[in-house]
């Protein structure tokens, strides 16, 4: 499938990532894939009772996917080890990145951990966590440390690891949310930090995941108030457009953090943040929840299409189907 035989439907659901609820391939899921036409789902542990159950799940949404005459899907989830595992017994688990000794405690979580998720149907893991935890942090239990170098180092191997196995790696959170404490999940955390000090310790895992061929860079939530004073990097043209696509040179895929979280849903509506993710060439809206901002996004989305012209449009989803090819071997490309 060319892109030039997408219709605008389908270039609009192309840049969307969505949850939803359930075990199986139900009517919701059915009508996000041949309705919606979403480009990937992400999986949470509402989702998941057994490795054969959620094996049974992803090879059923890309056989849909498929018979719908649709590319198929990325399968993402968070599955860093320690607290944010989604899988649990008789996955393997591991007690996450603060207790890793050095790389070949991240090498092996990274080839056990894909191993474990290309059996059942996972492609993407949104990980490795690449912020700089300093004191206090909120990121203090999930980093894997306060040094740069030890950051980038495990990274690399987690990163290296997980894309050997065929699993796409994305490093987050981008450009570091090392710094804050208050949590996005519940409301927008602030940075008075100048872009100078954001490149001398923050950048530097990411420059190296970019050098690395991280498949994927997903944006935090936090508003860096000297940078940009009216956008979280999530929905900021200079973030993304200017310092990661322009100076950084990176080319792979930009997702939001997860639009439902309360930096975001307490501050703006669905349609301004998408405006916003396409003003920022981002290429894939994360929505991890069932309800109506999916099919307002999706909308929304679509009418940018027709406003701006598929040219303007295709950038983003070419990079996306650059990477479903390399990755993912089954169904429509």
């Amino acid at each position: 499938m060319n892109i030039e035989e997408f219709t605008e439907e389908q270039l609009a659901g192309q840049r969307l990532m969505v949850g939803f609820d359930g075990t199986e391939l139900n009517d919701d899921l059915i009508h996000l894939v041949d309705t919606v036409l979403v480009g990937g789902i992400i999986l949470f542990s509402r989702n998941i009772s057994s490795p054969d159950q959620v094996k049974t799940l992803c090879e059923s949404l890309q056989k849909y996917a498929s018979s719908s005459g649709q590319p198929p899907l990325f399968v993402a989830i968070d599955q860093e080890g320690g607290e944010v595992s989604r899988l649990k017994k008789p996955f393997t688990q591991f007690p996450g990145n603060p207790a890793m000794k050095g790389e070949e405690d991240a090498e092996y979580f990274a080839e056990i951990t894909g191993i474990e998720l290309a059996k059942i149907g996972v492609n993407m893991n949104m990980a490795p966590v690449l912020d700089i935890a300093c004191k206090g942090s909120i990121m203090a239990e999930r980093s894997f440390g306060h040094d740069s170098a030890r950051v980038s180092g495990l990274g690399l191997k987690v990163i290296e690891h997980l894309q050997k196995k065929g699993i796409m790696a994305v490093a987050k959170h981008f450009p570091g949310i090392g710094k804050t404490t208050l949590d996005s999940h519940l409301d927008i955390p602030f940075l008075d930090i100048t872009m100078a000090n954001l490149a001398e310790v923050d950048l530097l895992p990411f420059k190296a995941a970019i050098a690395r061929d991280v498949s994927g860079i997903m944006l935090s939530h936090v508003l860096y108030r000297q940078i940009d004073s009216q956008w979280p990097a999530s929905l900021s043209p200079c973030f993304t457009q200017k310092i990661l696509r322009d100076e950084m040179k990176f080319e792979g895929i930009v997702i939001t953090d997860d639009l439902d979280m309360g930096a975001i849903k307490k501050h703006h509506e669905i349609k301004t943040v998408i405006r916003q993710i396409i003003a920022s060439d981002i290429d894939i809206a994360l929505i991890c929840h069932k309800g109506a901002d999916i099919k307002k996004a999706f909308d929304e989305i679509l009418n940018h299409v027709k406003m701006l012209g598929r040219k303007k449009m295709e950038a983003s989803v070419k990079r996306i189907i650059k990477y479903k090819k390399k990755y993912i071997k089954t169904g429509c490309l």
